[in-house]
Parts: C-alpha cells; structure tokens; sequence
C-alpha cells in the first residue's frame, strides 16, 4: 500500500505560479512510476503529466507542456508539481497518484493509488 497526501494548492491569479508536492508513505515511492491528474467540475480526471519511477523520463499533457513541470525526490518519498503561467482553463482539483513501471502513464486507470486531491483555482 501506498499512502498519498498532495498540498499546494490554493487560489492564484492568471500567469502565477504554484507549487504542488505530494508525499508519499507506505510502500517506497520509488518503486512506481508517478503522475498528476485533474478534475474540473462536470468533467472526467484527465491526466496532466508522469515521472518514470527513476526520474529520467517526463511526460505531460499538450494543454500544460511548456508551463508546468513535473519532478520526484526519491530520497525524500516527494513529488512536485511546478505550474507556471497558470490560465483559468487550469482551475481543478489536482490528484497525485502512483502505479507499478510500466506504459500508459496517461490512462488514470493504469494507477493503483491516489491522493485525495488538491484545489487549484485560477482568476482571470
């Protein structure tokens, strides 16, 4: 079992920044490969970016390439979510959430834990 516990989040105003961590406990983080979801209200989770268990590789979403930047710290059980240039479009709860190694780190039913979520909320 994996425990995840996100914070961060808060309200911010269009082209600000947030910093959203999640920590994990349990089971080592650095065994799964890690990603952020969101939910808008009305609107299914989708899936915003991913981190190999290892670091090395990232992935995100085309709608936050560029602004945000997904990173872990295995050593500390801790991953970070940098928003920048934050839009109105970007206001939902963000998830944490974690699943063994392997592809389709975008498909939110790949991952086996998650977070009880985080609310962004951006002003225009």
């Amino acid at each position: 079992q994996v425990q995840l516990v996100e914070s961060g989040g808060g309200l911010v105003q269009a082209g600000g920044s947030l910093r959203l961590s999640c920590a994990a406990s349990g089971r080592t983080s650095s065994n799964y490969d890690m990603g952020w979801f969101r939910q808008a209200p009305g609107k299914e989770r989708e899936f915003v970016a991913a981190i190999r268990r290892t670091g090395i590789s990232t992935f995100y979403s085309d709608s936050v390439k560029g602004r945000f930047t997904i990173s872990r710290d295995n050593a500390k059980n801790t991953l970070y979510l940098q928003m920048n240039n934050l839009k109105p479009e970007d206001t939902a709860v963000y998830y944490c959430a974690a699943k063994r190694p392997g592809p389709y780190y975008s498909d939110r039913r790949r991952y086996d834990y998650w977070g009880q979520g985080t609310q962004v909320t951006v002003s225009s």
